[in-house]
């Protein structure tokens, strides 16, 4: 398929480096998640959300409109740029192109392309997202890059903040921890989703109960509801 079509390296070079190849219901083209990454998949009802965003549209009354889709991906991609504004990094969208991206307009190194610093795919079903975004701390992860072409986009590089804390920011600034970068996406998720944050451990201890809930309901129960699902990149 299209996915595998962006998959560069073999089998064996894959296995040699540790890397597992894995179909998913993620939106987008071919990623890769692995050690020097903040992953996180935030789960959220689109439904309990109104779109009172200032990147959302103005319908020119005062009806509220829940969140779509579209906003809900515009939201993730704040999140990351003020995550990555707290260490330095000046970050911005580009047009036609899901993620966060490195901004060089005035940088210090001008010759630089703009390069992909977290990327973005998500699923939604019944308006309940999954899936979600992948930072790239440390320049561990950009190794294994070469073995693909991410999201499937041939003219842009990868990047860390690693990479940017030394090539651009000045003067260069100590790598953060992946606690510390973990610690400023939660805040800034309540910000920029005007929700509380809080750290549990389990779903159980979130939710105050004891039994367990499924990530995902059964295939023949989805079909015989009839569940509309989204993916986008």
């Amino acid at each position: 398929n299209a996915k595998r079509a962006n998959v560069l390296a073999s089998d064996s070079l894959l296995h040699s480096r540790g890397v597992e190849l894995f179909e998913c219901d993620r939106g987008g083209d071919v990623t890769y998640h692995g050690p020097g990454q903040l992953v996180g998949y935030p789960i959220f009802d689109l439904r309990a959300l109104r779109a009172d965003f200032p990147q959302s549209a103005d319908r020119g009354d005062d009806a509220p409109r829940l969140l779509g889709a579209v906003d809900f991906v515009r939201r993730l991609e704040e999140v990351l740029i003020r995550t990555c504004s707290e260490f330095g990094i000046a970050t911005a969208r580009i047009k036609g192109l899901t993620g966060v991206w490195t901004d060089i307009v005035g940088a210090h190194a001008p010759s630089r392309a703009a390069g992909k610093i977290a990327a973005i795919g998500v699923h939604i079903s019944r308006g309940v997202t999954s899936h979600g975004f992948a930072l790239n701390v440390t320049d561990e992860p950009l190794r294994n890059f070469e073995l693909i072409v991410p999201c499937g986009i041939t003219d842009k590089p990868v990047t860390s903040i690693e990479t940017e804390l030394r090539d651009v920011v000045q003067p260069p600034s100590a790598v953060p921890s992946l606690d510390d970068v973990a610690q400023s996406v939660a805040r800034n998720f309540g910000r920029v989703f005007l929700q509380q944050v809080l750290w549990v451990d389990t779903l159980d201890q979130l939710l105050g109960r004891t039994v367990g809930v499924p990530a995902r309901a059964p295939d023949n129960e989805r079909k015989v509801a009839g569940e509309d699902e989204i993916f986008l990149a």
